[in-house]
């Protein structure tokens, strides 16, 4: 009878409280709503010990034993998290000591220390099986120190005059000198070209791969870039390019956006997201003037990539810790800033566990899957509202409130409004909402589950220091009749059963 009792009880409390589901736009995937998670391939996960060779877990200029195999039995873990994309660092056969994949010795080989080209092809495969794209690094600019290339008379004019770059001012200097003193390809050279974009196509056709990371782009000259976009589209036409211009001043990167280039790392952002956020009480203003700026200075900036850090600095929870923060509570504000405002978000391996690490190599320790998974259900949340709401990734964005770190937007897309409020202080903040908001409907939190009511045209909410809502502007609920109705009759039922089953309780006794 208890078990009966506690059967009602509970269908009793969910007819009181039940949750409406989300709105949920079905539309075709677009490039702006991926996820990207980015990894260096070699300090990611061990999956064969039998490609590890002379890797040293102790050495951090060493390989560590990351490969295909490792990322392929991760592939579920990262999708759980709500990843569409994985984007890896460069996996070609690499010169000595190039554990990180930048030094490039054949464009047509896999690196000896991550695996087979079928083992790749796998890899592919699995993540397209499971709805996930593949991103590859690709460097043009540059090959490995001390590449064989450089002993072939033949291929003399395949490289520009070593000198390094002393005026990064200098556009030509920056594009033919060597940088950090590795060899300079020469894409001006036809041969030189033809063959980079012949290795690029052959990528496509032979591991079915989608997209490219462009490494070092301002050091490659526009017009290479052009062909190279031209050549790739041509072997698969939503082939997705994402370029690497790393510079302070968005203009410089907007050079570069009649190239064919989809979209670029948002360094501008970046450095301030970083500042933003390292520390409380620091004011979120900037992020959003970046916003505007963005959306003047660029066609399509929903495909600019947002990240707090990457493989090339120091890991944001490494800021956190020197600022005597704490790094997860200081990552779950900046990931969920990264995560509903425009853009692709790209998240670095090891951020769900808050990594600490400072300058390279320090920022490229080896993934610890026992570590404390401190930030993950937070990734899981978030991802899954930014797939469930088309607003998050498609959106217009407007600023709603803005004051010495508490700042509130919205997002909007057709009939669909999301409210995003993020208290970046140490302190409980009171906002009130006039005119910003459809009147007459509520606010209900996706996140902490609490509903800002309207009063008029007021909306008024306190959100606890270091905290953020995302909320849903939604009809009001008002009294459901529907389910008070069922609800009185279940009432009704439990009482008729309490009755009977009491009389039944006294007869038994009374034999």
């Amino acid at each position: 009878m208890k078990k009966s009792v506690s059967i009602l009880v509970v269908i009793m409390l969910l007819l009181i409280n039940p949750k409406p589901p989300l709105a949920a736009v079905k539309e075709e995937r677009m490039i702006q709503d991926e996820i990207i998670y980015m990894i260096m391939v070699d300090r990611f996960h061990n999956g064969d010990s039998k490609n590890d060779k002379d890797a040293n877990l102790n050495n951090p200029l060493a390989y560590h034993g990351g490969d295909f195999k490792g990322i392929t039995t991760k592939l579920d873990y990262m999708k759980e998290m709500g990843f569409t994309a994985i984007w890896l660092t460069p996996i070609f056969e690499n010169t000595e000591k190039g554990y990180h994949g930048y030094w490039v010795k054949d464009f047509y080989k896999t690196n000896e220390y991550f695996g087979t080209m079928e083992e790749f092809k796998t890899l592919v495969q699995e993540a397209h099986h499971r709805d996930m794209k593949v991103i590859l690094d690709f460097v043009v600019n540059h090959v490995g120190p001390g590449h064989e290339w450089l002993d072939d008379p033949m291929k003399e004019d395949w490289f520009h005059e070593k000198k390094p770059i002393t005026n990064w001012n200098d556009q030509e200097e920056v594009e033919k000198g060597w940088l950090f003193d590795l060899p300079d390809l020469n894409q001006d050279n036809p041969d030189t070209r033809r063959f980079l974009l012949d290795a690029a196509k052959w990528w496509i056709s032979e591991t079915d791969i989608d997209g490219y990371r462009l490494d070092t782009v301002k050091h490659v000259p526009k017009d290479f870039w052009t062909d190279f976009s031209a050549a790739v589209k041509s072997e698969k036409d939503s082939f997705f390019l994402i370029g690497e211009v790393w510079h302070d001043n968005p203009n410089v990167i907007t050079g570069y956006k009649d190239t064919g280039i989809d979209g670029f790392m948002d360094f501008s952002q970046n450095d301030s997201l970083r500042t933003a956020f390292e520390k409380s009480d620091q004011s979120l203003g900037w992020l959003f003037s970046n916003v505007t700026r963005n959306e003047k200075l660029f066609d399509r900036p929903e495909l600019l990539g947002q990240f707090l850090d990457n493989h090339d600095m120091t890991r944001f929870s490494h800021l956190a810790i020197n600022n005597n923060q704490d790094p997860v509570t200081r990552l779950k504000l900046g990931l969920s800033y990264l995560y509903t405002a425009p853009g692709i978000p790209i998240v670095y391996y090891g951020t769900e566990i808050a990594m600490d690490g400072g300058n390279d190599p320090d920022n490229r320790r080896m993934m610890d899957f026992d570590a404390d998974p401190n930030v993950i259900d937070y990734i899981t949340e978030l991802g899954a509202l930014r797939q469930k709401l088309p607003s998050l990734t498609r959106g217009d964005m407007k600023l709603l409130f803005e004051q010495e770190g508490m700042a509130v937007y919205k997002r909007s897309y057709k009939n669909e409004t999301v409210v995003v409020a993020i208290n970046n202080t140490s302190e409980t903040q009171k906002v009130v909402l006039e005119e910003e908001l459809e009147k007459g409907k509520e606010l209900r939190g996706l996140l902490g589950g609490k509903t800002v009511q309207s009063n008029g045209n007021h909306y008024t909410f306190n959100l606890e220091g270091e905290q953020t809502e995302i909320y849903m502007l939604a009809d009001k609920m008002g009294l459901n009749w529907f389910y008070i109705g069922i609800l009185t009759a279940m009432i009704g039922l439990f009482v008729t059963f309490m009755y009977f089953g009491s009389r039944r309780a006294k007869k038994t006794k009374s034999y």
